[in-house]
């Protein structure tokens, strides 16, 4: 992957409104708390095979295991990680993963945050379609591809930010 490559999936995240903040991997936990306390994430839902390491200190950090849609709505935000990018698009693809968790987790609460390795990044939609085709030989799994944070102009064409996912999308890009 190159550094272009990198640049390029920053610059589509951003035109869909998602902020990116660039970390070294030993900086993940660090950078969450600064998200968490910048938008006053209280209770953040991770996915069980979350690494320990991207935890955050300072909010109350609420394992998914099968939490009710209640409890999903209850929570501030989410932390995730990603089984591939696409920098064409700017997109994220979830699926299913230790770190990804399940799509409920990242579609229902309010807030976003996905750790994406500069290594997961791919060119385009063929590559990473070669990667999800891989994984589901081995295992059917629901697959997600987040491009920016959810948003529709199905209402007299006003955009309304929120209704079918998260309102705030953050990726936290790891060098």
């Amino acid at each position: 992957m190159t550094a272009a490559l990198a640049d390029l999936f920053v610059r589509r995240l951003e035109a869909q409104k998602t902020h990116v903040r660039r970390v070294v991997a030993a900086g993940v936990a660090d950078a969450v708390a600064d998200v968490c306390a910048a938008r006053g994430v209280r209770r953040l839902g991770v996915p069980p095979g979350l690494p320990r390491e991207w935890r955050p200190a300072g909010v109350d950090v609420v394992e998914d295991r099968d939490l009710t849609p209640a409890d999903l709505d209850s929570l501030d935000g989410a932390l995730t990680g990603c089984t591939s990018a696409i920098a064409e698009t700017g997109s994220l693809v979830l699926a299913a993963g230790p770190a990804d968790g399940r799509r409920a987790l990242s579609l229902v609460p309010d807030l976003h945050v996905c750790v994406v390795r500069e290594d997961q990044i791919e060119a385009d939609l063929p590559e990473a379609m070669s990667i999800i085709a891989g994984l589901l030989r081995e295992e059917v799994r629901p697959v997600v591809f987040i491009s920016g944070p959810s948003a529709t102009s199905d209402i007299e064409l006003h955009r309304v930010e929120g209704v079918h996912g998260p309102r705030r999308l953050v990726a936290l890009l790891v060098s």
